[in-house]
């Protein structure tokens, strides 16, 4: 399995003291278990979770204006009219596939 080199950018943080010892001492810990876990690792770890819940608050940000817009409520309430039949037959559908599965589980256990 062979691991692509990502281009790196060399830059400098400050970090308070009790949170540097706290990550030093987890990076000791997990040496312990053999893991090879270095502080850029978690520097890392820890940059990519932020991007990852801001990326994700703005997407629930510009889902959250949705909920406010009188033009799109009133065309996801003629989407949901539109697919309400097809809606209910598809969940009977799986429902008998459920009954189905049962009874087939039922007859296996015997």
């Amino acid at each position: 399995m062979s691991m692509a080199r990502v281009e790196t950018r060399t830059t400098t943080v400050r970090i308070p003291v009790p949170l540097y010892d706290q990550a030093k001492d987890m990076i000791c810990r997990e040496k312990i278990t053999g893991a090879t876990v270095s502080l850029n690792d978690v520097i890392v770890s820890a940059i990519k979770v932020y991007v990852k819940i801001h990326a994700r608050r703005r997407i629930d940000a510009a889902f959250a204006g949705m909920a406010e817009d009188a033009n799109y409520q009133k065309e996801a309430t003629l989407l949901a009219e539109e697919f309400e039949y097809s809606d209910w037959e598809s969940l009977g559908i799986g429902e008998n596939d459920l009954v189905g599965e049962s009874a087939n589980a039922a007859s296996l256990a015997r």
